[in-house]
């Protein structure tokens, strides 16, 4: 067996073990020239995109792992409203009411909305088959990482490229992080945040507390898991029916 052979092989066997990823409902191709692993398909959830990345980055003698990964959308949809749908949801957000948001159609960008003085920043959306770029600055590591999980929970969407630059530039820390998760928890419908309780240890997030149902639990972790940067989720929630 060749080198190129033998690296795709081990990385294949590593994705295969790890329970999260489905490679017989969504099959992951993969490729590698010179060191450097490529991974294609779809696959079920964000947790398995980010956990076949990492697995083929640990495998020995690869350089790097180009990500050509797409996540299933739960509905089919067109880049047009998949863009509109993440647009209102920050015109809608608390978080976001003084940024500047903008959308790119046909390479045209359509002024949504102008903060002010005090801005949180300028936001730009753009939607090209079913992945989401998010391109301009905000005021923190937060709003970074809050804007990033909306566009995740976008219908239709099947990627999300967080380019948002933080400005004044700062060093994410842990706590930052810890308190992303707890917006995101605390703005999503379906949970009570309440009960949650996260923390970060070097982008590695445990969730505790309890959840009345296994739906809930996954939502916790899947909305941890959206998280740009998080290369762990340690759920503890317990069910309390």
């Amino acid at each position: 067996m060749n080198p190129r052979e033998s690296i795709t092989k081990r990385i294949h066997g590593l994705l295969e073990r790890e329970r999260r990823i489905n490679l017989h409902r969504f099959p992951i191709h993969i490729s590698n020239a010179d060191g450097v692993a490529v991974l294609e398909g779809e696959v079920g959830d964000i947790a398995a995109k980010k956990l076949a990345l990492e697995l083929a980055g640990s495998v020995s003698d690869v350089r790097g792992v180009v990500d050509r990964l797409r996540v299933a959308p739960g509905e089919r949809r067109g880049d047009g409203a998949i863009r509109d749908s993440l647009a209102r949801m920050f015109l809608e957000s608390a978080e976001f009411r003084n940024c500047t948001i903008r959308k790119y159609t046909n390479e045209r960008a359509d002024v949504l909305r102008e903060g002010n003085g005090d801005s949180v920043g300028e936001i730009e959306i753009a939607v090209q088959n079913g992945a989401i770029t998010l391109e301009g600055h905000v005021i923190s590591v937060p709003h970074r990482l809050f804007a990033g999980v909306l566009a995740w929970w976008t219908p239709g969407r099947c990627d999300v490229i967080n380019a948002l630059e933080v400005k004044p530039a700062c060093e994410e820390r842990d706590d930052e992080v810890t308190e992303a998760l707890r917006l995101v928890l605390e703005a999503d419908p379906a949970l009570d945040a309440a009960q949650i309780r996260p923390t970060c240890a070097d982008w590695s997030v445990t969730l505790e507390g309890s959840v009345p149902s296994e739906e809930q639990k996954r939502r916790a972790e899947m909305d941890a898991w959206y998280l740009s940067g998080v290369e762990r989720v340690d759920n503890r929630l317990a069910i309390t029916r």
